[in-house]
């Protein structure tokens, strides 16, 4: 097969359908990791930030990436790692705060530039019943971007997405 050179912007609507595989209710364009694309003749290389530098999950998007471009018709492609500036949870997505939250995952609260990284409970709301008032279980979750709450009013665990 021969390979069908790509616009930036079709392989921005690529990425746009490539899930992130933690959290596969939202894209990895949606998640904000996505920092550029660049197209040439034959070839597409898409620049990342991962969410943190210790992400069990880099090498899995790296590769989902490059599996839906090739799929698209994309010849080589390369994807470059950029860690500066790190990664924040302000470059999600608008829409993707709702899709967090229906997927039961409290999104993060917004951070000051003057912020510490460091995590601080904030009480999160309940994305299922809405209640203000909830309980850190573990400051870590099934991933160490997330914590673990419980809600004091209907009972449900959840996590919480960390802004970090």
């Amino acid at each position: 097969m021969v390979a069908t050179p790509l616009t930036e912007e079709q392989a921005w609507s690529v990425l746009r359908t490539v899930p992130d595989p933690e959290i596969p209710v939202i894209s990895v364009t949606e998640l904000g990791i996505v920092r550029e694309i660049r197209t040439g003749p034959g070839e597409v290389t898409v620049v990342v930030t991962p969410t943190y530098s210790g992400c069990p999950a880099t090498e899995v998007i790296a590769a989902s990436i490059r599996d839906a471009l090739q799929a698209a018709g994309a010849g080589n492609v390369h994807i470059e790692t950029r860690l500066s500036p790190p990664w924040t949870t302000d470059w999600l997505a608008p829409q993707a705060a709702e899709k967090l939250r229906a997927y039961g995952i409290a999104p993060p609260g917004s951070r000051t530039a003057s912020q510490t990284i460091r995590f601080v409970a904030p009480s999160p709301q309940c994305p299922r019943c809405g209640e203000k008032k909830t309980t850190r279980l573990s400051e870590f979750g099934s991933t160490a971007c997330k914590a673990m709450y419980r809600c004091p009013s209907c009972l449900e665990p959840f996590e919480y997405f960390k802004p970090i």
